[in-house]
């Protein structure tokens, strides 16, 4: 059974292969995703452009974060803006204020 490709984007994408944020990068493209990496610094991970001028893309389906609780409200309305249907807060993004935000805006939530 083939999976469905979907439209993710990366919020605090890095050009330091150390990061999680690049090997989540590396490991969507390997599974055919299309990628959207915003990060404060432009630069580029395995042909995908990091984007810092906060501009939101259309259809995006899944945010996943690596950005931490202190930084997310830079991020919160961009994230609104893409309208997600989900969106993944990865170990140390965790904030429960910014969760509650995001699903009474219809998003879901998953801490993973």
């Amino acid at each position: 059974m083939e999976s469905k490709q979907l439209k993710c984007a990366v919020i605090g994408a890095s050009t330091n292969p150390g990061r999680y944020a690049y090997l989540a990068i590396n490991k969507l493209l390997k599974y055919g995703h299309e990628v959207i990496a915003y990060g404060l610094r432009p630069g580029e991970v395995n042909g995908v452009e990091i984007i810092a001028d906060m501009q939101p893309e259309s259809d995006v389906h899944t945010v996943t974060l690596y950005v931490g609780p202190r930084h997310i409200q830079h991020w919160v309305p961009l994230i609104l803006d893409l309208k997600p249907k989900r969106v993944i807060f990865n170990p140390g993004t965790e904030d429960y204020i910014t969760e509650r935000t995001f699903k009474e805006s219809g998003i879901d939530c998953i801490q993973a």
